[in-house]
């Protein structure tokens, strides 16, 4: 079966809502395109969103299925965003080393909600994070993990959240400015439990939880 192939480009929306929740579709978002006050509903698999040379500005993501791996938000210009349901492996800002692509130096976010987003192994790149407002617990964001790393290296960590997360936080893309991490997923994959962790991460001004 051959997917349809729908494009927004070469033009600027206002007050609209865009429904992609056609699996059986690719959608193309960019290039010059300009949404304003808008709402997209998002309900396809990475594979089917295309994300390029777009400004989004005070519009509103409702993400009715999770919404995996997907990098090409950092393709894209955010201010002024909310989004709703849950990310998980998503990177937003300026990334410009990203596949040293071009493409990739256009990439920003700044005055952005994800309040009544859950994110996990979501990256914050190249941004100031003082203007974002994160997810509250179970979410938890490390703020300048690379910088703040030798801190949490310092201190226990329950299961082996310490020798996996925390030791490879020095690792992370120089433009990381910020990781927002959900406490249930990691406390499954790195044997130990939410409240373990908690009780770490309440020692440290700089994770949002």
């Amino acid at each position: 079966m051959i997917a349809k192939k729908v494009f927004y480009e070469d033009k600027h929306l206002e007050n609209e809502r865009l429904e992609l929740t056609d699996k059986g579709s690719l959608y193309f978002l960019g290039r010059n395109l300009t949404l304003k006050n808008c709402t997209l509903v998002l309900k396809v698999a990475a594979r089917n969103l295309f994300i390029r040379d777009v400004r989004f500005i005070d519009c509103t993501f409702e993400v009715k299925q999770e919404l995996k791996n997907h990098q090409q938000w950092i393709r894209a210009s955010l201010k002024g965003c909310r989004f709703k349901g849950p990310l998980s492996g998503c990177d937003f800002g300026h990334w410009p080393e990203y596949l040293n692509e071009p493409e990739y130096r256009l990439g920003a976010i700044e005055d952005c909600d994800f309040t009544e987003a859950r994110l996990d192994g979501c990256r914050f790149m190249g941004c100031d994070p003082r203007t974002l407002r994160f997810p509250k617990w179970p979410c938890f964001t490390i703020l300048d993990p690379i910088g703040r790393a030798p801190e949490l290296l310092r201190v226990k960590w329950p299961g082996i959240f310490g020798d996996v997360t925390v030791a490879n936080l020095h690792k992370q893309p120089r433009a990381t400015t910020a990781v927002t991490l959900l406490a249930p997923a990691m406390a499954k994959r790195q044997d130990t439990t939410p409240e373990a962790l908690k009780a770490v991460i309440e020692q440290f001004d700089f994770i949002v939880y």
